[in-house]
Formats: structure tokens, C-alpha cells, sequence
């Protein structure tokens, strides 16, 4: 998505240096630079919030981030206008740590709402509500018995719970219902509790690993489509709110736009449809089992062989090349612009036979040709942009609308007072400016008019796709850019 302002460094660094809370010594202390509320959240320009990795919260398939929460984090962050940063803990005690640190603004993961967690955190408006159900293992041979038999086989009954070993996530608001479930039944239940999440509990439970575990009925609903050998039938709790949470002291504006926005939104009918794409779909267990499913694959295309040996030439991890790729063809060989561009890398033929590279030969060829050409763009900004991170910027601009264009808007920023080496809120103004005849002619413009706002684009969707394939993919060795999200949001 296109950033929705820009701001000077300076600018951005004062204020968010006054709106920031550091109080030493205290047990509210925050850490510098801590946005306390939507006023320095503004201010910083993105909403960073925190949110579980799975198969219904936030994952990627075939290339793009997806996911319940993430879409709807991504519709809020746009209904505030700011960018999104997410932070991705699996571990309930860890993700509660990052939000009363401050790591965080928002905790968007699926909450019970209860009085314990009242007493540490804010709720939100209800995102959503659902009920505990118990997970077990159906008989063996359960395809060949009747619905009658089955049930008579599994537990039906909460009273039958004692005395039954059940492993729950630790931390977990099942941990609670089943201690309250075992002094409501008079009979003790054994309760393991382990770091581990509903999904990956549920997966244990169809592998034969362990018995029982409890789940919320929504998400336990989807993977039993999954996992077609258990049972999530069995209610252990009645109805109960799912909401996100902020800090308790500090996020009072936060909260109040939060609720306002999640009344509204769930009356609409793209709530409603993002909920049934998510938790109503028999597509996603399809989804779940491909090879481009990457939380169980690692993989995000037939590709990722060649992205990652020619990665290693340019000195880029192959998630951001594969980022690039994503971004230019979605990871089909054979598609062809209509300005005649070619390919995975979209390649124009006659630039690749400069290299003496047939793109259209083979997919191993439209990648190297698309390296030839980054390293080309790199022998002109190598020596124009100093800092290394910020060059990537530049490379990639260029690589989207050829390097005059870029030379052209570094060029207006210098004239105009701003820094000619600094993509965001400087340079990134001005290629948007170059559609306007005020700039585009001005004598220092070499290459003319350019509609900048694609560009522009390009360049975001890119890092922010590349953010989320390092929240959710391995890496390869390669850290030359791991300090690309701290660079990029400094800049902008």
C-alpha cells in the first residue's frame, strides 16, 4: 500500500522524543520513544500490534500475508490511515509482555474476555464470540461406524472429564475453565499446561500424541477440517467474548477508536464475509495442505530454489528477492506485460540480450537477467547513495521506473531543500511530483513526465511484503538486511 504520509526525520524524531513517556524507577516506566497513546501512534506514522501465527490469524499462502486478524488489523490500520508493523508470539505470557512493554500498541490475538485478564489489560469491543469445546481423537475405525456408536464412544458428557488428562496451552484462558470445570464436576481433571498453541495441540491430538485438549469452538472447527479424525463437539464452557486488548493506562483514545471501529465494522458485509472466508470455508483446508501453504512448507513457489541461489549474488536474503518476484508476477513465468516486459522479474527482452540472456528461454534465465539488471541499478546509486539500506530504496524505484526517473526526482528533492540520498519524505515526494508539468519541466528534469505514485507503491509493497516473509518464513544465513524494518521506519 502506498504510505499514507510522509514525514521529515527531524520532524518525526521530535515529536515523537515529546510524546514519548520515560518516567526511571518507576513501575510504569516505559522504554523511550514509547508511544502512550493514538495521538504519538499518529505521530510515529504505523500501528504496531502483536498477533499469534496460524492457520485462521496470520499466514502466507502463495506468496501474499493473509489471515483473520491480519485482514482485519489491515483494515483498521487503513481506517486510520497508518501504516502496520506486526509482531508475531506464539506465547500468550510473551505476547502480554511485548504490549505492557510498550513493544506493542495492540494485542490482536483472539482473548477470552475474564476478570483475571481485566486486571492487566483493556479489552476491546467484542471482536468475535464462540465457546470452549473439548478436542479428542474419533475410534479407528470410525468411517465405518455409525454417528450413534461414534458418540458413544467419545466423551459427551463433562462429568466423564474426571480423572482424563487434558493439555491446554499455558496461559491460556482453558487453563482456567478447566480448574473451574473440576471443582464443578467434584472430581479432579489432570491439566498439563505447555507452550504450545491450540493448533499445534489439536495437531497432537489427531497424531495419536496426546488425548484431549481444549480449544475455542471457532478455530477448533476449522482445523478439524484438516484433521477429518477428531471430534470438537463436545462444549466445555458457555458463550464467551473474543476481544483485543491494549495497555491498561495508556491507550484511553486508542481504545475508544478501537470500539468505535469494531461496532461498525462488524455490521458490515465485508466483516461478514471475512469471517466466512476464514471460519466457514471448506477452500481452506485445501489451502492448508499445499505446498504454498508456507507455515507448513516453508515454501513460497516452484521458484524458491533459483530465488534463493541467485539471491546470494546481489548480497540480498532471497526472501526480499522473492518479494520483488511476488510483486512483479506472483510467481508465474509466463506472464507478459502489456509494455512487453517478460516473466518472473518482468524483464523487457531487450534489456535481457544486453546481457546476452534469453529471458524467455527459462525461468532460471528470467531470474538471472533480473539480477543482471539489479546489479546494473546498483553501479549507479553505489556511489550517490551512501547508506546502504537507503540505496535499496533507490534500486528498487529504479527497477520499477527506470534509474532516470529516480536521477530526476533526487535531483527536485536537492533543489527544493530535501535530501536527495533519503527515499521516504524526501525523494519519494518528489517522483510523485513528477506527473505535475510545474516539476517534470523544471530544467533539472532530464527524463520528463512520470506518473510516480506506482513507483512509489512498488517500493512499499515490496519491504512490507518482505516484513511479513521474516515473520513468517525461515531465512537463509543471509543478514544483510534484517535491519531493514528499523532503517525504513526511521525514514519516513
Amino acid at each position: 500500500m502506498i504510505r499514507k504520509t510522509f514525514f521529515l526525520f527531524a520532524f518525526l524524531l521530535t515529536l515523537v522524543v515529546s510524546c514519548s513517556y520515560l518516567h526511571t524507577g518507576s513501575k510504569t516506566s516505559k522504554p523511550e520513544h514509547v508511544a502512550i497513546d493514538l495521538d504519538s501512534i499518529r505521530v510515529r506514522g504505523k500501528l504496531i500490534a502483536v498477533t499469534n501465527v496460524n492457520s485462521t490469524n496470520y499466514f502466507i499462502y502463495k506468496g501474499e500475508p493473509m489471515g483473520f486478524t491480519y485482514d482485519l488489523l489491515k483494515s483498521f490500520s487503513d481506517h486510520l490511515g497508518l501504516d502496520l508493523e506486526i509482531i508475531t508470539e506464539n506465547q500468550l505470557k510473551d505476547a502480554f509482555k511485548d504490549l505492557n512493554s510498550g513493544k506493542a500498541d495492540l494485542l490482536a490475538i483472539g482473548l477470552t474476555v475474564n476478570s483475571s485478564r481485566k486486571q492487566e489489560v483493556s479489552f476491546t469491543e467484542p471482536i468475535e464470540e464462540t465457546r470452549q469445546v473439548l478436542v479428542q481423537r474419533k475410534p479407528n475405525n470410525w468411517r465405518s461406524l455409525t454417528a450413534d456408536n461414534i458418540n458413544r464412544m467419545l466423551l459427551r458428557n463433562q462429568l466423564d472429564l474426571a480423572g482424563k488428562t487434558v493439555y491446554v496451552q499455558e496461559g491460556s484462558s482453558h487453563v482456567g475453565r478447566m480448574r473451574t470445570l473440576s471443582e464443578e464436576i467434584g472430581d479432579s481433571i489432570n491439566i498439563v499446561e505447555v507452550p504450545y498453541d491450540a493448533e499445534k495441540l489439536i495437531r497432537n491430538v489427531a497424531g495419536g500424541e496426546i488425548d484431549y485438549t481444549v480449544c475455542d469452538e471457532n478455530v477448533a472447527k476449522v482445523i478439524s477440517t484438516y484433521y477429518h479424525n477428531i471430534d470438537v463437539s463436545t462444549p466445555v464452557s458457555f458463550p464467551q467474548n473474543i476481544a483485543w486488548a491494549v495497555r491498561k493506562d495508556y491507550s484511553g483514545k486508542l481504545l475508544k477508536e478501537l470500539d468505535e471501529w469494531i461496532t461498525s465494522y462488524r455490521k458490515t458485509k465485508a466483516y461478514a464475509f471475512l469471517y466466512a472466508k476464514y471460519f466457514r470455508n471448506s477452500g481452506m483446508s485445501r489451502m492448508v495442505k499445499s505446498d504454498y501453504y508456507s507455515l507448513n512448507t516453508g515454501k513460497l513457489s516452484r521458484y524458491d530454489d533459483i530465488i534463493k541461489k541467485y539471491s546470494a549474488s546481489i548480497n540480498w536474503d532471497w526472501r526480499l528477492l522473492a518479494s520483488l518476484v511476488c510483486q512483479e508476477s506472483h510467481f508465474n513465468p509466463g506472464i507478459k506485460s502489456w509494455a512487453g516486459a517478460y516473466g518472473l522479474m518482468q524483464i523487457m527482452p531487450v534489456t535481457a540480450k544486453e546481457f546476452g540472456i534469453d529471458v524467455k528461454a527459462s525461468p532460471e534465465n528470467n531470474i538471472r537477467a533480473g539480477i543482471k539488471y539489479i546489479q546494473y541499478l546498483y553501479s549507479i546509486f553505489d556511489s550517490r547513495i551512501p547508506d546502504e539500506s537507503e540505496r535499496l530504496h533507490f534500486v528498487l524505484a529504479a527497477y520499477n521506473s527506470g534509474p532516470g526517473h529516480v536521477l530526476d526526482a533526487m535531483k527536485l528533492a536537492e533543489k527544493n531543500g530535501m535530501d536527495p540520498h533519503k527515499w521516504y519524505g524526501n525523494v519519494a515526494v518528489w517522483m510523485l511530483k513528477k506527473s505535475d508539468p510545474k516539476y517534470y519541466n523544471d530544467p533539472v528534469v532530464k527524463s520528463g513526465y512520470f506518473k510516480g505514485t506506482e513507483t512509489v507503491a512498488f517500493v512499499t509493497d515490496i519491504i512490507d511484503r518482505y516484513e511479513h516473509y521474516k515473520n513468517l518464513l525461515p531465512g537463509d544465513g543471509l543478514n544483510s538486511f534484517e535491519y531493514l524494518a528499523s532503517a525504513d521506519q526511521a525514514g519516513k
